[in-house]
């Protein structure tokens, strides 16, 4: 399935269309997408049944997230052997995971205000829990989650290198810094859900390719490690880390300007374009 957030309501897309969950099922799921995402499993035996109506056009500006109002936000660091060996790293051998403040995510097609002038750009591939739970085995963790989307963890380099250590989460969480969506993937949609491509473009020209094949960490590796410290909750999103071609270890660097065009990508879900203004 592919599931969406059209004007604040839940929408499986289809054919070019989308299709009203909340008038499909007569309203045995309500429109609002968290408590969707809330009765996941309920959800998914109804659908596999179901007797949709044709799909109705839409415009992909009235996208939302597909995950509008998470109530964590969960992130990894250096989970690309490039990216570790580009910011002077080894690959780590745990997790390096942060937060993204909730009030940070967006959606697919957004204007972001540069609150200052070392913006950087980190497209990700991010996994959406349905099923919540703690202490989630990696052997169980893909049923665990509802879906995968694509994330932008947007990064003020300069706040993020005030202190030391640096600090993450308030660099990554300024509005407008976790563009997500345009789409929730199930999993069975992939022929191989640990293996897409993923791609970032700034004005057109390349600065990030990989697969998701490459992460040192894959999924379900991150929903075991971080389920065994914090609860999962239905909604909860995971970034799971970029690849190589972040701005800030560019020769000289380079970060993103008013009137930039951010393209994010994942194969098999869709694409992110996010653009900049000044204050």
């Amino acid at each position: 399935m592919r599931l969406a957030n059209l004007a604040d309501r839940a929408v499986l897309v289809a054919d070019g269309g989308a299709v009203d969950i909340a008038g499909a099922s007569s309203d045995r799921f309500g429109p609002d997408p968290m408590a969707l995402l809330a009765d996941w499993a309920a959800f998914v035996r109804w659908a596999t049944t179901a007797r949709l109506p044709p799909p109705t056009p839409f415009e992909a500006a009235r996208l939302d997230a597909p995950s509008p109002r998470p109530r964590q936000v969960f992130a990894v660091a250096l989970n690309y052997p490039p990216h570790a060996a580009e910011a002077g790293y080894r690959p780590p051998a745990e997790p390096l995971v942060f937060t993204k403040y909730p009030t940070c995510v967006t959606g697919p097609e957004t204007t972001v205000e540069l609150p200052g002038d070392r913006v950087d750009w980190e497209v990700e591939l991010v996994a959406v829990v349905g099923v919540g739970g703690h202490r989630i085995a990696a052997a169980d963790a893909w049923r665990h989650v509802a879906g995968l989307t694509v994330g932008q963890d947007l990064s003020e380099r300069r706040t993020q290198m005030l202190g030391t250590p640096p600090q993450f989460s308030l660099a990554k969480s300024f509005p407008g810094f976790g563009p997500t969506g345009p789409v929730l993937v199930t999993p069975d949609e992939f022929a191989d859900p640990d293996d897409l491509e993923i791609t970032g473009l700034v004005n057109g020209a390349m600065v990030q390719q990989a697969r998701t094949k490459e992460l040192i960490f894959p999924v379900a590796d991150l929903v075991a490690r971080i389920s065994a410290v914090c609860p999962l909750l239905p909604g909860d999103l995971v970034f799971t880390g970029t690849p190589a071609g972040v701005g800030n270890r560019m020769t000289p660097p380079r970060y993103l300007t008013p009137d930039d065009e951010l393209v994010s990508r994942v194969e098999g879900i869709g694409t992110l374009r996010t653009r900049f203004r000044a204050p």
